[in-house]
């Protein structure tokens, strides 16, 4: 796990979308594509409109996403809503190159079946992300895994299902895709995120952040954040 530390919040959303576009180049050029999974939040949404003026192959890219709150389409709740702002206004980036979680189904137990399909056909079976951009909670969750629910057990499926957490039902990738992934680039900023962040340095696994592999992992967090960290 590698840190990199910088002085604010807009400081760390320049450099991780330099990282994404450097990440993606690579993958062009070795496997013809780039798919990513995507994570909501205020610094990614930076991060991404940061991207939008970055030189990227907007062609050859597929976003997928981390995780979604069941919530109806258009929703601020949604982070496709935001998504969709950014990345389809600013971009060449096609509509179809952004594949949205079916929350809106209402089978959503097949629709989670479904999104693990979609993700297989731009990423293999099994699939394997070329990047998977996380979030840390201060509650030590990142994508929807949160402590306590079933969904932290989920070993047989790729996407999944979570109970109700700040009042939302979620769909969410599972420990074993994110684990696959060649790259995962952690966003964590803020005071509140430092007892936290230091907890997922030292490999705590009592909190579901920690359980994401380390060696593929790098960490972008910004001074308020890093307090607690031992560099």
């Amino acid at each position: 796990m590698k840190f990199e530390i910088f002085a604010d919040v807009a400081s760390v959303a320049e450099a991780a979308a330099a990282f994404v576009a450097a990440e993606s180049r690579t993958a062009i050029a070795d496997r013809g594509s780039f798919v990513a999974a995507l994570s909501g939040g205020t610094t990614p949404w930076l991060m991404l409109r940061a991207l939008t003026l970055t030189e990227v192959r907007w062609d050859a890219v597929q976003f997928v996403q981390t995780d979604e709150r069941v919530v109806p389409a258009g929703d601020l709740d949604r982070n496709l809503t935001h998504l969709h702002e950014i990345l389809l206004a600013e971009t060449g980036l096609r509509a179809e190159q952004l594949h949205a979680m079916p929350v809106e189904s209402r089978d959503l137990e097949a629709a989670a079946e479904q999104y693990a399909q979609t993700i297989a056909a731009l990423a293999g079976s099994p699939s394997v992300l070329d990047l998977a951009h996380l979030g840390l909670g201060a509650d030590g969750h990142t994508a929807s895994l949160v402590s306590g629910d079933p969904v932290l057990d989920v070993t047989e499926a790729d996407v999944a299902l979570t109970g109700i957490y700040q009042t939302r039902r979620r769909m969410t990738l599972t420990y074993p895709i994110l684990n696959r992934a060649r790259r995962v680039l952690w966003l964590v900023t803020g005071e509140e995120k430092a007892k936290t962040l230091q907890r997922l340095q030292v490999g705590d696994l009592s909190i579901p952040a920690g359980r994401i592999r380390r060696d593929r992992a790098v960490i972008f967090a910004d001074h308020a954040a890093a307090t607690e960290l031992k560099i």
